[in-house]
């Protein structure tokens, strides 16, 4: 198992430069890249080279770029500029040999029929999967777990990546939104775990199902969410990529960015190594 960092855990008080730094000197192996902002704001002062240098001179390797938004259900003029910008994040993925492609599905008030959810989601699946295919590049799905987005439970995401069919699509399995709308366990225990490209590892406030928000998350293990549970059966059927912590919890963009990258380790690394066997060669204390 590897441990990962997704940059919007210090959305509001880092950027790619500081993250990558701090990431690589807490011994993470992987980050995932803000493609939305943090990946332009880096490129105002550096260039996709300084950024394939850095990753070629250290540890820290880029897991995924994250991430391509809203691919689904969307007009012809904005399918259209979806495609142009996942073949511009694939050259990027290229250059810094990023493995995956994150693709969010649309959130939206609009009431749409699942079948019509279903039919554009592989069909938009399918096309990205061609256009990667000759990068060896992976999409990896997220399902969000919020009652306006479009897909939002493992099953409804699971059934949608099983018809596209595809050795490069798959799923990232996100704790939060797996728990936010009620996903079922028994769904991920029946699934094939070869599906799951990426983990992402948080907790939350203990709110209903169907009102949680990015906002309740908390660090792993000081929530609500029965994370034993869910590593314990992904361990079980055999998953041992990267687990990546994510939070947007708005208290910890008020911590220094290092403080926040070493206690969001140090609480993924204390759920996880219950059931995985991680080798962590920096140790700290969370003050």
């Amino acid at each position: 198992m590897k441990l990962c960092f997704n940059e919007a855990t210090t959305l509001e008080n880092s950027n790619l430069a500081k993250d990558l730094e701090y990431c690589n000197q807490h011994g993470y192996d992987y980050i995932e890249i803000r493609t939305m902002d943090k990946l332009p704001e880096y490129l105002e002062k550096n260039s996709i080279e300084d950024l394939a240098n850095f990753f070629n001179n250290n540890h820290i390797k880029p897991l995924a770029l994250n991430a391509l938004v809203f691919f689904n259900n969307r007009s012809e003029k904005e399918h259209d500029e979806i495609i142009e910008e996942f073949k511009g994040l694939l050259e990027v993925a290229k250059e810094i040999g990023a493995q995956y492609i994150v693709a969010v599905p649309l959130v939206t008030e609009q009431k749409i029929l699942h079948k019509d959810i279903k039919d554009s989601s592989v069909q938009v699946l399918k096309q990205l999967s061609d256009l990667a295919a000759p990068y060896g590049v992976k999409v990896a799905v997220e399902f969000v777990g919020h009652p306006q987005c479009t897909v939002n439970t493992f099953g409804q995401a699971y059934d949608i990546v099983q018809d596209v069919n595809r050795d490069n699509v798959g799923l990232v399995f996100d704790c939060f939104h797996f728990h936010a709308m009620g996903s079922k366990i028994e769904d991920l225990k029946n699934a094939d775990i070869s599906k799951i490209f990426i983990v992402h590892i948080d907790d939350t406030e203990d709110f209903p199902i169907g009102f949680l928000t990015d906002e309740d998350r908390v660090w792993p293990g000081l929530g609500a969410i029965n994370l034993d549970e869910l590593f314990s059966v992904l361990a079980e059927k055999g998953y041992d990529d990267a687990v990546s912590v994510e939070l947007f919890r708005p208290e910890y963009y008020q911590l220094d960015a290092e403080e926040a990258i070493k206690i969001a380790k140090e609480t993924t690394f204390n759920v996880v190594s219950k059931h995985y066997n991680i080798q962590d060669n920096v140790k700290f204390s969370v003050k």
